[in-house]
């Protein structure tokens, strides 16, 4: 199957709602663990605020991928202002 990467930025003061949904958000990405090939929240300059999330996802076609956003809780509380997904080449390390 095919890799997608997938950036979402967090809305601007929007904190709240990322703490309020994060055991839901992190039991749905649990659910796919075995297609996760990497997977956590961006942070700010400082390191002290999460303000978005990144992974990479081993999912059928760009349908699929989509629909994992879509039904992620994050994504169903609004807490996104930009989804961006795109097909990934995974080059290095070589495995």
């Amino acid at each position: 199957m095919p890799l997608f990467a997938i950036y979402c930025v967090d809305k601007p003061g929007h904190a709240h709602v990322r703490a309020e949904n994060r055991p839901a958000h992190l039991d749905y990405a649990r659910q796919w663990a075995t297609e996760m090939v990497i997977g956590g929240p961006m942070l700010s300059a400082d390191g002290e605020a999460m303000v978005g999330s990144m992974l990479v996802i081993d999912l059928p076609d760009e349908a699929a991928a989509r629909e994992w956003c879509a039904n992620d809780p994050y994504a169903k509380a609004g807490l996104f202002e930009s989804v961006l997904v795109r097909r990934f080449k995974k080059v290095l390390p070589e495995a």
